[in-house]
């Protein structure tokens, strides 16, 4: 017997919105099984559980949902390591290059306050002289 969850065990076990499970299946992450009237219940297999798991885990790192998906999917087509390796460290090099360009910058902008806070303490402190 396969182990199954509902929208809302996984969204107790995630801390998430049931709508943000939602929204996580309309982008191709989940694709739970419809039961019930109209196909309104959906359960989810261990399989979406484990994707979820590793979608959260990609959204920490800041990765995009697309890229999330791509480097998932990778993991349901046949078992080839080595194309899913290089495409995780692909997406990782790309990911790190733009977190250093922004640090980069966070880092000029921080040196430009430092200047103005200088100047401005150096001008408070001629105004107090008076």
């Amino acid at each position: 017997m396969s182990t199954s969850y509902t929208i809302t065990d996984l969204a107790k076990e995630f801390d998430l919105t049931t709508r943000a499970i939602r929204f996580y299946e309309d982008m191709g992450l989940l694709s739970p099984q419809r039961q019930g009237e109209g196909g309104r219940s959906r359960i989810y297999s261990a399989r979406d559980r484990t994707r979820l798991k590793l979608t959260l885990r990609a959204k920490r790192l800041g990765l995009s949902l697309t890229e999330a998906k791509e480097i998932i999917d990778l993991y349901d087509s046949p078992r080839d390591t080595g194309a899913q390796l290089q495409k995780f460290l692909s997406v990782l090099a790309t990911h790190k290059a733009a977190l250093l360009a922004q640090m980069t910058d966070l880092q000029a902008n921080l040196d430009e306050v430092k200047a103005h806070e200088k100047e401005a303490k150096a001008l408070l402190a001629k105004v107090n002289m008076k």
